[in-house]
């Protein structure tokens, strides 16, 4: 295996998880729903003013939960982009939903909001949109047409904590939406982790039941019941009390964290904008009204040939730089479970360009101009810039 000298990624570590941690193990509740869980979910409910907010062992049960909140049946369809991680469409098609993929705006790697109306059918019962790179998507436009046609808009946040659009906290402007604290996120719960972020009190009791296996045992916990029983559908979604206590050691840190980041992610901007105005490569867009949170820098190459060529070379200079998302129609689960509506104009194509960049907390300045400078020694080798 190879060691690289610049990881893509480091899991943000900020000094007290450990002990955080270690005094969970000392505790007397350590499989959920103990003091850092509910520190953890205060946090959120103070920070994003949603309705409530539920730890889950990871984003794709939190989206799971979605789902079932929603009532998802047999032959429901559910549209969202398939440029996404195949968790945002197994979640609905594990209730029975047919999944249309609608194609993506080039500039954000976001779903066109503009496709969205001609892909509704009588069966459409959810509209899942997707944050990518912590980049909100046009929601004004995509909550009106849910309202116009009495559908749920789920948010797939996974990558959108700490971002906002026109003020509000992305996974707070749908019905429901979804953090993801895997180690790969800003903020992590030790490995895996998720949020369920409810915005619609409707769905606030059976949230609750739905976590605990169906059971009314957070009611009964709470005095609201004598005893608890099986009530409904639902499965095991608490996070348990070590990775919350791990997430509550990053959490008092975010401010730090964010700031962190979005300086990485401003030098790697300023740093790469020569080549993107000699033409070889296309930055980030951050459209007017979006905050986001710096979860990663990417850049769009000529085509795959270039990419592979790009990232060998990194490689070859000890750096590790990934592509992302395969879309989701072109995978056999993709073909099985759903269909793409309209053209696929830009999914494939821009998919194919695009290049992420070693992005995590505690980056050296060396380190991001060590990235920037090979980036640059490859079309300089390669190409002229001048």
């Amino acid at each position: 295996m190879i060691k690289y000298k610049i990881p893509f990624n480091k899991p943000p570590y900020t000094g007290n998880e450990d002990k955080y941690v270690i005094q969970a193990m000392k505790s007397d509740k350590i499989s959920g729903d103990g003091e850092f869980g509910r520190k953890c979910e205060r946090w959120f409910e103070e920070k994003l003013n949603c309705k409530r907010a539920l730890l889950t062992p990871s984003c794709t049960h939190a989206l799971e939960m979605c789902a079932m909140l929603i009532d998802i049946q047999p032959g429901d369809e559910v549209i969202m982009p398939s440029y996404t991680f195949v968790s945002t469409a197994n979640a609905f098609a594990l209730r029975g939903a047919s999944i249309v993929f609608v194609d993506i705006r080039p500039d954000t790697m976001n779903i066109d909001e503009t496709l969205i109306e001609q892909a509704i059918t009588k069966k459409t019962k959810a509209i899942v949109v997707v944050h990518y790179a912590g980049v909100s998507c046009e929601m004004d436009t995509i909550v009106d047409i849910a309202n116009r046609y009495n559908l749920y808009v789920i948010e797939d946040a996974a990558q959108g904590m700490m971002s906002s659009y026109k003020g509000k906290p992305l996974g707070t402007i749908g019905h429901l939406g979804a953090y993801s604290f895997h180690e790969t996120k800003n903020y992590t719960s030790g490995g895996e982790g998720g949020l369920l972020i409810i915005n619609d009190e409707r769905f606030v009791e059976r949230a609750e039941i739905i976590r605990e296996k169906g059971t009314n045992r957070s009611q009964f916990f709470r005095g609201m019941v004598d005893k608890y029983t099986w009530v409904d559908i639902g499965s095991s979604y608490l996070m348990n009390e070590i990775s919350a206590a791990y997430l509550w050691g990053n959490l008092e840190m975010a401010e730090d964290i964010l700031k962190d980041r979005l300086n990485t992610w401003e030098s790697y901007y300023d740093g790469l904008k020569e080549i993107e105005t000699s033409g070889y490569v296309e930055l980030p867009k951050i459209p007017k009204g979006c905050k986001h949170n710096a979860h990663m820098f990417y850049m769009k190459v000529k085509n795959l040939e270039e990419r592979t060529a790009l990232l060998e070379h990194l490689k070859k200079y000890g750096i590790w730089a990934v592509f992302h998302y395969v879309p989701l129609h072109s995978a056999p689960g993709g073909k099985r479970y759903g269909r793409f509506f309209g053209e696929d104009r830009y999914t494939t194509k821009e998919s194919e360009r695009l290049i992420r960049l070693p992005m995590y907390y505690g980056m050296t300045k060396q380190e991001t101009a060590k990235v920037i400078q090979t980036i640059k020694g490859y079309y300089n080798e390669t190409k002229s810039i001048s």
